[in-house]
Protein backbone atom coordinates (compact mmCIF):
# COMPACT_ATOMS: atom_id res chain seq x y z
CA UNK A 1 0.00 0.00 0.00
CA UNK A 2 2.87 2.40 1.25
CA UNK A 3 4.87 2.03 -2.10
CA UNK A 4 1.65 2.18 -4.08
CA UNK A 5 1.49 5.71 -2.72
CA UNK A 6 5.12 6.50 -2.88
CA UNK A 7 4.79 5.11 -6.66
CA UNK A 8 2.00 7.86 -7.24
CA UNK A 9 3.77 10.72 -5.70
CA UNK A 10 6.76 10.08 -8.00
CA UNK A 11 4.45 10.01 -10.78
CA UNK A 12 2.96 13.37 -9.58
CA UNK A 13 6.43 15.09 -9.01
CA UNK A 14 7.75 13.60 -12.62
CA UNK A 15 4.58 15.05 -14.35
CA UNK A 16 5.18 18.82 -12.03
CA UNK A 17 8.43 18.39 -13.72
CA UNK A 18 7.90 17.96 -16.92
CA UNK A 19 4.90 20.96 -17.29
CA UNK A 20 7.14 23.46 -15.67
CA UNK A 21 9.58 22.99 -18.33
CA UNK A 22 7.33 22.93 -21.47
CA UNK A 23 5.98 25.70 -19.37
CA UNK A 24 9.06 27.82 -18.96
CA UNK A 25 9.95 26.90 -22.62
CA UNK A 26 6.35 28.43 -24.01
CA UNK A 27 7.39 31.30 -21.41
CA UNK A 28 10.58 32.10 -23.44
CA UNK A 29 9.60 31.77 -26.36
CA UNK A 30 6.57 34.19 -25.89
CA UNK A 31 8.72 36.63 -24.15
CA UNK A 32 11.05 36.79 -27.18
CA UNK A 33 8.45 37.19 -30.20
CA UNK A 34 7.47 40.89 -28.61
CA UNK A 35 10.94 42.13 -29.51
CA UNK A 36 10.08 40.66 -33.17
CA UNK A 37 6.48 41.77 -33.39
CA UNK A 38 7.12 45.78 -33.58
CA UNK A 39 9.43 45.49 -36.33
CA UNK A 40 7.53 43.32 -38.41
CA UNK A 41 4.70 45.47 -37.73
CA UNK A 42 6.55 48.60 -38.56
CA UNK A 43 7.17 46.61 -42.08
CA UNK A 44 4.15 45.93 -42.95
CA UNK A 45 3.28 49.20 -42.31
CA UNK A 46 5.92 50.64 -44.64
CA UNK A 47 5.29 48.14 -47.40
CA UNK A 48 1.04 49.32 -47.26
CA UNK A 49 2.41 52.72 -47.27
CA UNK A 50 4.40 51.79 -50.46
CA UNK A 51 0.86 50.51 -52.27
CA UNK A 52 -1.12 53.81 -50.51
CA UNK A 53 1.36 55.35 -52.97
CA UNK A 54 2.01 59.00 -51.03
CA UNK A 55 1.16 60.99 -48.11
CA UNK A 56 -0.05 64.42 -48.53
CA UNK A 57 0.97 67.36 -46.09
CA UNK A 58 0.26 70.43 -45.21
CA UNK A 59 3.50 72.79 -43.88
CA UNK A 60 4.15 76.41 -43.43
CA UNK A 61 5.11 78.57 -46.04
CA UNK A 62 8.81 77.64 -46.70
CA UNK A 63 10.56 76.17 -49.83
CA UNK A 64 13.54 75.07 -47.98
CA UNK A 65 11.00 72.72 -45.84
CA UNK A 66 9.58 71.33 -49.14
CA UNK A 67 12.42 70.43 -50.38
CA UNK A 68 13.72 68.28 -47.44
CA UNK A 69 11.28 66.56 -47.01
CA UNK A 70 10.65 65.62 -50.30
CA UNK A 71 13.89 64.80 -50.43
CA UNK A 72 14.54 63.05 -47.43
CA UNK A 73 10.78 60.70 -46.81
CA UNK A 74 11.53 59.85 -49.90
CA UNK A 75 14.63 58.73 -50.32
CA UNK A 76 14.01 56.74 -46.86
CA UNK A 77 10.39 55.21 -47.48
CA UNK A 78 10.43 55.52 -51.28
CA UNK A 79 7.25 56.99 -50.85
CA UNK A 80 6.07 59.82 -52.42
CA UNK A 81 5.18 63.03 -50.81
CA UNK A 82 3.05 65.30 -51.96
CA UNK A 83 3.86 68.66 -49.65
CA UNK A 84 1.33 71.70 -50.02
CA UNK A 85 2.81 75.26 -48.69
CA UNK A 86 0.78 77.88 -47.49
CA UNK A 87 0.15 80.19 -44.72
CA UNK A 88 -1.53 78.67 -42.05
CA UNK A 89 -4.85 80.53 -42.10
CA UNK A 90 -5.29 79.24 -45.97
CA UNK A 91 -4.42 76.03 -45.37
CA UNK A 92 -6.97 75.53 -42.77
CA UNK A 93 -9.04 76.94 -44.49
CA UNK A 94 -9.29 75.00 -47.62
CA UNK A 95 -8.44 71.36 -45.56
CA UNK A 96 -12.16 72.32 -43.31
CA UNK A 97 -14.41 73.55 -46.82
CA UNK A 98 -13.15 70.41 -48.16
CA UNK A 99 -13.31 67.86 -45.41
CA UNK A 100 -16.97 69.51 -45.17
CA UNK A 101 -17.44 68.83 -48.86
CA UNK A 102 -16.93 64.97 -48.45
CA UNK A 103 -13.80 65.68 -49.76
CA UNK A 104 -10.33 63.47 -48.59
CA UNK A 105 -7.17 65.20 -49.71
CA UNK A 106 -4.65 66.29 -47.22
CA UNK A 107 -3.74 64.00 -44.26
CA UNK A 108 -1.62 66.26 -42.19
CA UNK A 109 -1.36 69.48 -41.24
CA UNK A 110 1.62 71.39 -39.40
CA UNK A 111 1.84 74.82 -38.26
CA UNK A 112 1.04 77.39 -35.95
CA UNK A 113 -1.39 76.73 -32.59
CA UNK A 114 -4.06 79.78 -33.24
CA UNK A 115 -5.08 78.44 -37.03
CA UNK A 116 -5.21 74.73 -35.94
CA UNK A 117 -7.13 75.29 -33.51
CA UNK A 118 -9.77 77.60 -34.61
CA UNK A 119 -9.53 76.36 -38.16
CA UNK A 120 -9.55 72.28 -37.14
CA UNK A 121 -9.71 71.54 -33.59
CA UNK A 122 -13.27 73.60 -32.95
CA UNK A 123 -14.50 72.21 -36.67
CA UNK A 124 -14.03 68.86 -35.15
CA UNK A 125 -11.93 67.33 -37.88
CA UNK A 126 -9.03 65.61 -36.27
CA UNK A 127 -7.81 62.53 -35.09
CA UNK A 128 -6.34 61.66 -31.42
CA UNK A 129 -2.72 61.21 -32.28
CA UNK A 130 -1.63 59.19 -29.58
CA UNK A 131 -2.85 55.84 -31.10
CA UNK A 132 -0.87 57.10 -34.11
CA UNK A 133 2.73 56.15 -32.41
CA UNK A 134 4.27 53.45 -32.94
CA UNK A 135 7.89 53.88 -32.60
CA UNK A 136 9.15 53.55 -28.58
CA UNK A 137 11.86 56.48 -29.67
CA UNK A 138 8.09 58.75 -30.56
CA UNK A 139 6.34 57.84 -28.08
CA UNK A 140 8.46 57.48 -25.02
CA UNK A 141 7.94 60.81 -23.13
CA UNK A 142 11.52 60.93 -22.06
CA UNK A 143 13.10 61.72 -25.51
CA UNK A 144 11.11 64.66 -25.00
CA UNK A 145 11.78 67.61 -22.82
CA UNK A 146 9.03 68.37 -20.84
CA UNK A 147 7.73 64.95 -21.70
CA UNK A 148 4.57 64.89 -24.04
CA UNK A 149 3.40 68.58 -24.62
CA UNK A 150 0.13 68.91 -26.66
CA UNK A 151 -1.52 72.54 -27.68
CA UNK A 152 -5.66 71.74 -26.88
CA UNK A 153 -6.89 71.29 -23.26
CA UNK A 154 -7.91 67.31 -23.90
CA UNK A 155 -4.24 66.59 -24.40
CA UNK A 156 -5.16 64.40 -27.81
CA UNK A 157 -5.57 66.37 -31.09
CA UNK A 158 -2.49 69.04 -31.68
CA UNK A 159 0.97 67.77 -30.78
CA UNK A 160 3.50 70.55 -29.78
CA UNK A 161 6.89 69.25 -31.54
CA UNK A 162 8.63 72.20 -30.43
CA UNK A 163 9.88 74.86 -27.96
CA UNK A 164 11.91 77.67 -28.19
CA UNK A 165 12.29 81.16 -27.14
CA UNK A 166 12.27 83.95 -30.13
CA UNK A 167 13.56 86.82 -30.92
CA UNK A 168 11.00 88.06 -33.65
CA UNK A 169 11.91 91.70 -34.32
CA UNK A 170 14.42 91.81 -37.38
CA UNK A 171 16.14 94.98 -38.59
CA UNK A 172 18.67 96.09 -41.33
CA UNK A 173 21.82 96.37 -39.99
CA UNK A 174 22.37 99.49 -42.20
CA UNK A 175 19.16 101.62 -41.26
CA UNK A 176 19.35 100.50 -37.41
CA UNK A 177 22.37 100.31 -34.73
CA UNK A 178 21.42 97.48 -32.34
CA UNK A 179 22.07 99.71 -29.27
CA UNK A 180 18.90 101.87 -30.68
CA UNK A 181 16.44 99.93 -29.92
CA UNK A 182 16.49 97.86 -26.49
CA UNK A 183 12.89 98.34 -25.43
CA UNK A 184 9.35 98.67 -27.08
CA UNK A 185 9.48 101.95 -25.91
CA UNK A 186 11.53 102.63 -28.64
CA UNK A 187 9.65 101.72 -31.12
CA UNK A 188 7.77 104.88 -30.67
CA UNK A 189 10.39 107.19 -31.37
CA UNK A 190 9.51 109.26 -34.16
CA UNK A 191 12.64 107.93 -35.78
CA UNK A 192 10.85 105.15 -36.64
CA UNK A 193 7.71 105.79 -38.17
CA UNK A 194 6.69 104.34 -41.73
CA UNK A 195 9.52 102.07 -40.93
CA UNK A 196 8.31 99.19 -39.13
CA UNK A 197 7.05 96.63 -40.84
CA UNK A 198 4.31 94.16 -39.24
CA UNK A 199 3.15 90.48 -40.25
CA UNK A 200 -0.42 91.59 -40.10
CA UNK A 201 -1.54 90.24 -36.41
CA UNK A 202 -5.38 90.16 -37.24
CA UNK A 203 -4.55 86.71 -38.70
CA UNK A 204 -3.25 83.47 -37.03
CA UNK A 205 0.54 83.04 -37.05
CA UNK A 206 3.62 84.56 -35.33
CA UNK A 207 2.27 88.57 -36.22
CA UNK A 208 -0.88 88.33 -33.88
CA UNK A 209 1.48 86.08 -31.12
CA UNK A 210 3.84 88.66 -31.13
CA UNK A 211 0.81 91.33 -30.65
CA UNK A 212 -0.40 89.17 -28.21
CA UNK A 213 2.53 89.73 -26.28
CA UNK A 214 3.23 92.78 -26.41
CA UNK A 215 -0.87 93.73 -25.40
CA UNK A 216 -0.40 91.65 -22.34
CA UNK A 217 3.01 93.30 -21.40
CA UNK A 218 3.04 97.20 -22.70
CA UNK A 219 -1.02 97.01 -22.92
CA UNK A 220 -3.57 98.55 -25.29
CA UNK A 221 -2.43 102.09 -24.61
CA UNK A 222 1.09 101.60 -25.82
CA UNK A 223 -0.32 99.41 -29.00
CA UNK A 224 -3.00 102.29 -29.70
CA UNK A 225 0.52 104.15 -30.03
CA UNK A 226 2.66 101.87 -32.11
CA UNK A 227 -0.66 101.38 -34.49
CA UNK A 228 -0.67 105.21 -35.16
CA UNK A 229 3.16 104.83 -36.28
CA UNK A 230 2.24 104.15 -39.97
CA UNK A 231 2.80 100.53 -39.83
CA UNK A 232 3.49 98.79 -42.98
CA UNK A 233 1.10 95.60 -42.66
CA UNK A 234 1.53 92.24 -44.66
CA UNK A 235 0.51 88.93 -44.48
CA UNK A 236 2.62 87.89 -47.13
CA UNK A 237 5.61 86.75 -45.22
CA UNK A 238 8.64 86.83 -48.19
CA UNK A 239 7.80 89.88 -49.43
CA UNK A 240 7.78 91.61 -45.70
CA UNK A 241 11.66 89.83 -45.38
CA UNK A 242 12.29 91.07 -48.86
CA UNK A 243 11.20 94.48 -47.71
CA UNK A 244 13.08 94.46 -44.40
CA UNK A 245 16.34 93.23 -46.75
CA UNK A 246 16.15 95.69 -49.62
CA UNK A 247 15.80 98.64 -46.95
CA UNK A 248 12.14 99.53 -47.57
CA UNK A 249 11.79 99.57 -43.49
CA UNK A 250 13.92 99.39 -40.96
CA UNK A 251 12.53 96.94 -38.72
CA UNK A 252 10.26 93.84 -39.35
CA UNK A 253 7.88 92.22 -36.47
CA UNK A 254 6.64 88.78 -36.39
CA UNK A 255 8.34 87.02 -39.03
CA UNK A 256 10.59 84.10 -37.95
CA UNK A 257 13.94 82.48 -39.57
CA UNK A 258 12.57 80.61 -42.06
CA UNK A 259 11.23 83.60 -43.70
CA UNK A 260 14.28 85.48 -44.11
CA UNK A 261 16.07 82.47 -44.76
CA UNK A 262 16.73 82.98 -48.84
CA UNK A 263 18.02 86.83 -47.90
CA UNK A 264 20.13 85.38 -45.01
CA UNK A 265 22.00 83.05 -47.61
CA UNK A 266 22.75 85.84 -50.23
CA UNK A 267 24.44 87.49 -46.97
CA UNK A 268 22.25 90.91 -47.28
CA UNK A 269 22.22 93.01 -44.37
CA UNK A 270 19.62 91.57 -42.11
CA UNK A 271 19.66 90.33 -38.09
CA UNK A 272 17.82 89.25 -35.44
CA UNK A 273 17.46 92.05 -32.98
CA UNK A 274 19.05 91.20 -29.25
CA UNK A 275 16.45 90.42 -26.90
CA UNK A 276 14.33 93.61 -25.53
CA UNK A 277 13.83 94.49 -21.83
CA UNK A 278 10.45 93.29 -21.34
CA UNK A 279 11.70 89.81 -23.00
CA UNK A 280 9.98 88.01 -25.07
CA UNK A 281 6.99 85.02 -25.11
CA UNK A 282 7.62 81.21 -25.38
CA UNK A 283 6.25 79.18 -28.76
CA UNK A 284 6.43 76.27 -30.70
CA UNK A 285 6.23 78.10 -33.29
CA UNK A 286 5.25 75.97 -37.07
CA UNK A 287 5.71 72.31 -34.91
CA UNK A 288 2.20 71.19 -34.17
CA UNK A 289 1.21 68.08 -35.84
CA UNK A 290 -2.58 67.23 -36.97
CA UNK A 291 -3.74 64.45 -38.39
CA UNK A 292 -6.79 65.43 -40.69
CA UNK A 293 -9.87 62.60 -38.96
CA UNK A 294 -9.80 59.61 -41.56
CA UNK A 295 -6.60 60.30 -43.49
CA UNK A 296 -7.01 58.99 -46.96
CA UNK A 297 -3.77 57.42 -47.19
CA UNK A 298 -3.67 55.97 -43.46
CA UNK A 299 -0.46 53.90 -43.23
CA UNK A 300 1.68 56.54 -45.36
CA UNK A 301 0.53 59.02 -42.82
CA UNK A 302 1.36 56.78 -39.95
CA UNK A 303 4.72 56.14 -41.33
CA UNK A 304 5.04 59.91 -42.21
CA UNK A 305 4.33 60.75 -38.39
CA UNK A 306 6.66 58.21 -36.48
CA UNK A 307 9.26 59.17 -39.27
CA UNK A 308 9.17 63.11 -38.48
CA UNK A 309 8.68 62.91 -34.89
CA UNK A 310 11.87 60.93 -34.87
CA UNK A 311 15.25 62.05 -34.50
CA UNK A 312 15.93 62.38 -37.85
CA UNK A 313 13.15 64.15 -38.83
CA UNK A 314 13.11 66.50 -35.97
CA UNK A 315 16.69 67.39 -36.69
CA UNK A 316 15.62 68.16 -40.55
CA UNK A 317 12.34 70.21 -39.44
CA UNK A 318 14.53 72.27 -36.74
CA UNK A 319 16.47 72.87 -39.53
CA UNK A 320 14.53 74.12 -42.36
CA UNK A 321 13.15 76.29 -39.95
CA UNK A 322 14.98 77.26 -37.33
CA UNK A 323 13.00 76.04 -34.87
CA UNK A 324 14.40 74.56 -31.84
CA UNK A 325 12.65 70.81 -31.76
CA UNK A 326 12.02 69.63 -27.80
CA UNK A 327 13.68 66.20 -28.56
CA UNK A 328 16.59 65.28 -25.95
CA UNK A 329 18.59 63.70 -28.56
CA UNK A 330 18.60 66.50 -31.39
CA UNK A 331 21.30 69.27 -31.19
CA UNK A 332 19.68 72.31 -31.27
CA UNK A 333 22.53 74.90 -29.57
CA UNK A 334 23.46 76.24 -32.65
CA UNK A 335 20.01 78.28 -33.46
CA UNK A 336 21.18 80.82 -30.83
CA UNK A 337 23.21 82.68 -33.85
CA UNK A 338 19.79 83.02 -35.23
CA UNK A 339 18.19 84.56 -32.39
CA UNK A 340 16.36 81.47 -31.12
CA UNK A 341 16.73 79.99 -28.12
CA UNK A 342 15.82 76.09 -27.31
CA UNK A 343 13.29 75.80 -24.47
CA UNK A 344 15.42 72.92 -23.12
CA UNK A 345 18.84 74.95 -23.06
CA UNK A 346 17.30 77.68 -21.41
CA UNK A 347 13.74 76.87 -19.50
CA UNK A 348 12.17 74.69 -16.96
CA UNK A 349 9.00 73.03 -18.22
CA UNK A 350 7.16 75.34 -15.98
CA UNK A 351 8.91 78.81 -17.03
CA UNK A 352 7.71 77.50 -21.01
CA UNK A 353 3.91 77.12 -19.98
CA UNK A 354 4.07 80.28 -18.16
CA UNK A 355 5.66 82.75 -20.98
CA UNK A 356 3.92 80.47 -23.77
CA UNK A 357 0.71 82.05 -25.69
CA UNK A 358 0.37 79.28 -28.26
CA UNK A 359 -1.74 76.54 -25.90
CA UNK A 360 -5.72 76.87 -26.30
CA UNK A 361 -6.03 78.12 -23.00
CA UNK A 362 -3.72 81.21 -23.69
CA UNK A 363 -5.29 81.70 -26.60
CA UNK A 364 -8.68 82.39 -25.21
CA UNK A 365 -7.43 84.26 -22.52
CA UNK A 366 -4.61 86.01 -24.36
CA UNK A 367 -4.22 85.89 -28.16
CA UNK A 368 -9.00 86.35 -28.58
CA UNK A 369 -8.65 89.69 -26.79
CA UNK A 370 -5.63 90.99 -27.84
CA UNK A 371 -7.00 90.11 -31.21
CA UNK A 372 -9.93 91.88 -30.87
CA UNK A 373 -7.63 95.42 -30.39
CA UNK A 374 -6.45 94.30 -33.45
CA UNK A 375 -9.09 94.67 -35.23
CA UNK A 376 -10.21 98.03 -33.76
CA UNK A 377 -7.04 99.97 -34.22
CA UNK A 378 -5.75 98.22 -37.64
CA UNK A 379 -8.89 99.35 -40.04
Amino acid sequence: MIFRRNLAIRRAFLTFIIASSISIALSSQLLAQPAKQPAAGWEKTVEAAREEGKVVVSIPASAELRKQLEKNFEKRFHIDVEVITARGSSSVRKIAEEFKAGLRHVDLHIGGSSSAVSGLLDEAILEPIEPWLVLSKVKDPNQWWGGHIWVDRANRYIYASLAYLTESIWYNTELVKPGEVRSYDDLLNPKWKGKIGFLDPRNPGAGDSQWSFMWETKGEDYLKKLAAHDLMLGRDQRLLAENLAKGKVAMMIGLTYYSYLPFVKASLPIKPLPALKEGTYATGGSGNFTIIKNPPHPNATRVFVNWLLGREGQDLFSRALGQATRRLDVDTGWLRENGVIPAKDELTVKEFFKLENQSEEKLQMVREPALKVAKALLR
